[in-house]
């Protein structure tokens, strides 16, 4: 898809070129990536390696290095894009967004409150390896690790949680 937009498209504006790829190419690179996870580097490589592409076809940014078309696109790396879509998933269990399901998913720690939106979440021990590659434990640690912040609605938390990843390196 890129491909085409490389031959297709003769302007290598941002305007034009952003849109593009947000619609055409990104939507592929994301589609149920909260179910998929990847657990190799070799396939986040690749599928980052897309986004290294379309951020050097725009005017002016192919010579800078990734991190800074980043910044100017104010883009995230599709890994970051990931975790946040993982966090938005889990609040949403969290805070009852998916009633039928939403409380067997999780084990809160109910000893010590750590955060105001609810309690730590319990990673299990398990013994095969499979089990931690699952969507319901593979982003536990990051949520218990996220700063404390009372938060009621999802719009509040993806402002908020895109403020906290900003900050991330």
């Amino acid at each position: 898809m890129l491909g085409r937009i490389n031959k297709g498209i003769t302007s290598r504006d941002k305007e034009v070129i952003i849109p593009l790829y947000s619609a055409l190419v990104r939507t592929h690179l994301e589609h149920c990536v909260q179910f998929w996870s990847l657990q190799y580097k070799k396939d986040v490589d690749r599928l980052e390696r897309v986004q290294r592409r379309a951020s050097k076809v725009i005017k002016g940014l192919g010579s800078l290095p990734y991190e800074e078309r980043l910044k100017e696109l104010r883009f995230f790396s599709l890994k970051k894009r990931r975790l946040r879509g993982d966090l938005i998933t889990m609040f949403q269990y969290l805070k009852g967004g998916y009633k039928e399901d939403g409380d067997s998913f999780f084990t809160r720690s109910h000893m010590e409150k750590k955060r105001d939106d609810g309690y730590e979440l319990l990673l299990g021990i398990f013994q095969l390896d499979t089990r931690g590659t699952l969507f319901t434990m593979r982003k536990i640690s990051h949520w218990n690790n996220l700063p404390r912040e009372e938060v009621d609605s999802l719009d509040t938390f993806k402002i908020w949680l895109d403020r906290v990843l900003d900050h991330l390196v």
